[in-house]
């Protein structure tokens, strides 16, 4: 686990001037032998060991999936805060998630993150004076022109988070949905968590994983 760690450093990003934050789904897939009528009782959970982001994307998905009438839970009370994945641990975690009553597990990772510097080009603003002689004299010439302003460009740093959501069935462990998102200059863990979350329920709907 610890695969999503840096995304705890959206919690301290501001949001970069003449940026927006916006996530997307940049490609999906769909295992043929996926349940029939898609998956009703899902577990949660992000790998991360930085809790505040842990808790607050699990709780973001269980959240909307219920609006659809899904069954979701938070992998806290099974995964607790500090649990390291061994061989000897995993048939206990496996049965622990079946018992619960759950037939998909939904994981999300953060595969990459990068910085990617572009430039905003700057503007002309003109502003129009009234007519008259202003050619005849070095100050009303001066003058006439120097409304005309010149906004300089300037470099602004996009940041990208590229995030993977793989779902597997509970019961024979074998995953059958796997996606991809990107998100661009997310100024807060809470702000990208809804987001997030919003995009991810979209897909899974699409892709006909869950049903409405």
């Amino acid at each position: 686990m610890g695969k999503l760690n840096a995304i705890v450093g959206l919690v301290l990003l501001a949001a970069v001037t003449g940026c927006s934050p916006s996530t997307k789904i940049t490609g999906s897939w769909k295992a043929p032998e996926a349940k029939a009528g898609g998956y009703t009782n899902i577990f949660v959970t992000a790998l991360t060991d930085k809790l505040l982001a842990r808790q607050t994307i699990e709780n973001d998905l269980d959240a909307i999936l219920e609006e659809d009438g899904i069954t979701a839970s938070s992998s806290f009370d099974i995964i607790p805060p500090g649990f390291k994945a061994t061989p000897e641990n995993k048939e206990k975690i496996v049965s622990d998630i079946q018992a619960a009553g759950h037939d998909a597990i939904l994981t999300i990772a953060l595969l990459d993150q990068t910085s990617e510097t572009r430039y905003v080009p700057g503007t002309t603003m003109y502003s129009p004076m009234g007519y008259g002689g202003y050619y005849g004299r070095f100050y009303g010439y001066y003058s006439y022109y120097n409304p005309v302003m010149y906004d300089p460009g300037y470099y602004a740093t996009d940041k990208n988070y590229y995030i993977e959501m793989n779902l597997y069935d509970a019961q024979t462990e074998a995953l059958v949905w796997s996606a991809q998102s990107e998100t661009t200059n997310p100024s807060s863990i809470e702000s990208f968590s809804k987001t997030f979350a919003q995009s991810v329920e979209y897909q899974l709907v699409k892709d006909g994983i869950i049903s409405k």
